[in-house]
C-alpha cells in the first residue's frame, strides 16, 4: 500500500545510524541481492564497506528521513557517497586558475533505493536534491529554496566536492533534473559508449608481457596515476583532444585508494568464479606504459570480462587487446568490453574485431560544482 505523501519542508537528509544502514540493506536485498542469501547479502556489504576506497569516513550511507525523527527505520530512501581523490585541469582559456592541474575531492554514488511502498513520492528525486548539499561546498550552490525548509546539516567526512558522478540504470532524466535548486542543474549524461570483442580462439604466447595478481596491481595504480595526471597537463597543450567544445575545466577521478581494486571482490563475491591464474591485469614488458587491469560482469550471465583501466597508444593497443582477449578466453569468458574508449583508439579497435555502440543502460552522469556550467567540463577516463 502506498503511503501519503509528506510535505518536503518537513523531511531532510540525515547521515544513516548503523541501524538504518542495516535496513537499507534489508530493503535492497529482494530486489538486488541476486543468488545471495539476505545475510550473504548484508556480510558482503559489510565486508566492502571495511575496504580501502570506503573505509575511514570515505563511504557514507544518506537517508531521507523526518526531520522530527531522523534516526527512524521508517525513512523514506536512501543512498551512498564515496569520497575520491580526484584532479582538476584548468585550460588556458579558463577564468580559474588556468594552465594548472590540481588534486581534489569529488564523489561517487551509488546505491539510491526507495522502497516500492514509497514510491511515487518524489522522495528519491528530493533526496538527490538535497545530496548537492552535503557534498559540495556550499559556497558553489544557488540558494536554498526556501521550500524545502533548511539546508541539511553538514557533515564530518563530506562536503568540499568540485564534482559528483554516477551510473544511471533509469535514464538520464532522473539525475539530470535533480539539481541543487530545484528543476534541472543536475547530473548530465557523458559518452555512454562501449566497445565489445568476441574473445574467439586465437591463442599466443605470453612472451614479452607480464600478468598481474590483485597484490600486482596495487603497484599500477600509482603509476597510473601519475600517467594520468601526466596526460591532463598534455591536453591543457593539445587543444585538439578535448570532446567537449571550449571547456572550461578537465576533471578525473584516480585509480588510487581502493578505487580501481575494489571492483574485483565486489563482482565475484559468492561465487566460485576466479581467472585462470589469478590474474586480473596484464603489463607490456617493452613498454611499462601499456597495460590493462579488468573485472568481470557476472550477470547477465554468460559473464563478461570489463576492462577497469587501459592505458596504450594505436601502436600497442592490438597487442594489449589480444592478451586481455587471452585472459578471457583462459577463464571461460566469451566476451570483453571497454566503456569509453578513447577516440583515438576506436579506429583501432574496430581494425580488432571491436564493435562500438552507444548503452542504453549503465550511463555515466557528472554533476559540476566549479565555475562555469557542467556541460563545460571535459570528464577524461569516464569508465568502468
Amino acid at each position: 500500500m502506498l503511503e501519503p505523501k509528506v510535505e518536503l519542508a518537513s523531511i531532510s537528509l540525515f547521515r544513516a545510524t548503523p541501524a538504518q544502514i542495516e535496513e537499507t540493506r534489508r530493503r535492497r536485498w529482494p530486489h538486488l541481492g541476486g543468488t545471495l542469501s539476505l545475510a550473504e547479502y548484508i556480510t558482503r556489504d559489510e565486508e566492502m564497506d571495511a575496504l580501502e576506497h570506503a573505509k575511514e569516513g570515505k563511504m557514507i550511507t544518506w537517508v531521507l528521513a523526518p526531520r522530527e525523527d531522523p534516526t527512524t527505520l521508517d525513512f523514506m530512501c536512501a543512498c551512498r557517497t564515496y569520497k575520491r581523490t580526484s584532479l582538476v585541469a584548468y585550460p588556458p582559456s579558463s577564468p580559474s586558475e588556468p594552465n594548472s592541474v590540481h588534486e581534489t575531492t569529488s564523489y561517487g554514488v551509488a546505491a539510491v533505493f526507495t522502497p516500492p511502498s514509497k514510491r511515487g513520492r518524489g522522495y528519491a528525486g528530493h533526496m538527490m536534491r538535497l545530496l548537492h548539499w552535503v557534498t559540495a561546498s556550499r559556497a558553489n550552490l544557488p540558494q536554498f529554496p526556501e521550500a524545502w525548509g533548511t539546508p541539511p546539516e553538514e557533515v564530518a567526512d563530506a562536503g568540499g566536492g568540485l564534482f559528483s558522478v554516477l551510473w544511471s540504470d533509469v535514464g538520464e532524466e532522473f539525475y539530470r533534473s535533480a539539481g541543487p535548486g530545484g528543476e534541472g542543474g543536475g547530473w548530465e549524461k557523458r559518452g555512454p559508449v562501449s566497445t565489445v570483442w568476441e574473445v574467439g580462439t586465437e591463442e599466443g604466447d605470453d612472451g614479452g608481457w607480464k600478468w598481474l595478481t590483485q597484490e600486482q596491481l596495487k603497484g599500477l595504480w600509482d603509476h597510473d596515476a601519475g600517467l594520468i595526471r601526466k596526460e591532463l597537463v598534455d591536453m591543457l597543450v593539445k587543444n585538439g583532444l578535448y570532446e567537449v567544445e571550449h571547456p572550461t575545466a578537465l576533471v578525473t577521478c584516480l585509480p588510487t585508494n581502493g578505487v580501481a581494486a575494489f571492483q574485483i571482490p565486489r563482482a565475484t563475491y559468492g561465487s566460485n568464479f576466479s581467472m585462470a591464474g589469478g590474474f586480473w591485469g596484464v603489463q607490456s614488458l617493452s613498454n611499462t606504459d601499456t597495460y590493462a587491469s579488468w573485472s568481470v560482469e557476472m550477470q547477465p550471465s554468460p559473464p563478461t570480462l570489463i576492462v577497469t583501466r587501459l592505458w596504450a597508444s594505436e601502436d600497442t593497443f592490438p597487442r594489449l587487446i589480444a592478451k586481455i582477449k587471452q585472459a578471457a578466453r583462459r577463464s571461460g569468458i566469451r566476451k570483453v568490453e571497454v566503456w569509453n574508449l578513447r577516440v583515438g583508439l576506436r579506429d583501432v579497435a574496430k581494425k580488432t574485431g571491436g564493435r562500438t555502440f552507444i548503452r542504453n543502460e549503465h550511463l555515466p552522469q557528472i554533476v559540476w560544482y566549479g565555475p562555469g556550467t557542467t556541460k563545460n567540463v571535459e570528464w577524461v577516463h569516464n569508465e568502468k
